[in-house]
């Protein structure tokens, strides 16, 4: 069977450092914000277990991704001076992680296909 769905979803897992988690849910709420008005996000945000962080993220397609990153890249970058991300994957139907392998090469992502399934969105 198979899919016709484009949904495309970031899994990124963040170890906070010690003693830095109230400035890290400082960022979250920015990137809440930030992310509120990107078309083609479907739905975003964080969960935390003790000093883990994971952000909760679907977007339309690849190209929501790529808008995505590129919309809150500054802040991933400070995020990244009080975090390091632990666990990285992208999962979607490989027309569109295609799209996303060389663009999002470096931050060096397991990617997951998907090959059945439907998105109501």
């Amino acid at each position: 069977m198979a899919t016709q769905d484009k949904c495309c979803t970031i899994v990124p897992y963040f170890n906070v450092q010690s003693g830095k988690l109230e400035e890290f849910k400082a960022l979250c709420e920015r990137f809440v914000e930030k992310t509120s008005a990107e078309p083609k996000c479907h739905y975003y945000g964080f969960s935390f277990a003790g000093d883990v962080a994971f952000c909760r993220e679907g977007y339309e397609d690849a190209e929501g991704v790529l808008a995505h990153l590129d919309n809150v890249g500054p802040l991933l970058e400070e995020a990244l001076k009080i975090a390091e991300i632990t666990r990285f994957e992208i999962h979607g139907p490989e027309e569109e992680l295609a799209k996303l392998r060389e663009p999002l090469a470096d931050l060096k992502p397991t990617f997951f296909t998907l090959e059945y399934g439907f998105c109501r969105y």
